[in-house]
């Protein structure tokens, strides 16, 4: 038994959509197994794919007239082929002439596959050159630090000298999350810091992923 899917973006691509069903109803879907979607291809939330997936049952044949008529991108298009195939559940797209049911169309859909895992190592391998471009420049990824170190070294001068929490984020105009997240980072504890030199706590980071990485010499050597 073949069960159709159709979309289309907007409820105007009337003739889109009709062209669809005419493909599907001539390779022999039943009129009542056929299931539509009036929105584009990269949402996730498509009410007439999870009607017609949960319809399907083990020994049917899923089909739809083009690939992006199911899938918002290659892989998502893997990822709801190989669902159907755990199921026990045969694809068909009507305009690429590939079935999962035919030795052909499980080779096409496992070269599609080596393709999406092709792009991914590309991507993956294009963001590691860029980051060690940018670190080589000295320029470094993340977030930016939310209180520069000046202004850090003020904030724990402030709190070895007894001033509350809620009284430095007044003084310095820092919320409160963004004090306690910052001393976290440095490891700063009321009533163990140090009452020298507050800036020494500014590098302790810096000096701990010191630590690590020798640290981590050792047991490599």
């Amino acid at each position: 038994m073949l069960v159709g899917y159709m979309r289309v973006s907007t409820d105007g691509d009337r003739q889109v959509l009709d062209l669809q069903r005419d493909a599907l109803l001539a390779a022999g879907v039943d009129e009542r197994h056929l299931f539509e979607d009036h929105v584009s291809g990269s949402r996730d939330d498509r009410a007439g794919l999870s009607k017609a997936l949960a319809f399907a049952r083990p020994g049917v044949c899923l089909a739809v007239w083009k690939l992006d008529r199911l899938g918002r991108s290659l892989p998502h298009l893997l990822s709801v082929v190989n669902g159907l195939k755990e199921r026990g559940i045969a694809f068909r797209s009507l305009t690429e002439q590939m079935d999962t049911t035919t030795p052909q169309g499980e080779f096409l859909f496992h070269a599609f596959g080596a393709l999406a895992q092709f792009e991914r190592s590309l991507t993956q391998e294009r963001v590691k050159a860029g980051l060690a471009a940018a670190r080589r420049r000295g320029r470094r990824g993340g977030r930016p630090v939310a209180i520069d170190a000046e202004k850090l070294a003020a904030v724990i001068a402030a709190l070895n000298a007894g001033t509350t929490k809620a009284a430095v984020c007044r003084t310095f105009g820092v919320k409160r999350s963004t004090l306690i997240d910052s001393l976290a980072r440095i490891g700063w504890i009321a009533g163990l810091a140090s009452q020298g030199d507050a800036r020494e706590a500014t590098t302790g980071i810096d000096r701990s992923a010191t630590r690590r990485a020798v640290r981590s010499g050792d047991r490599t050597a």
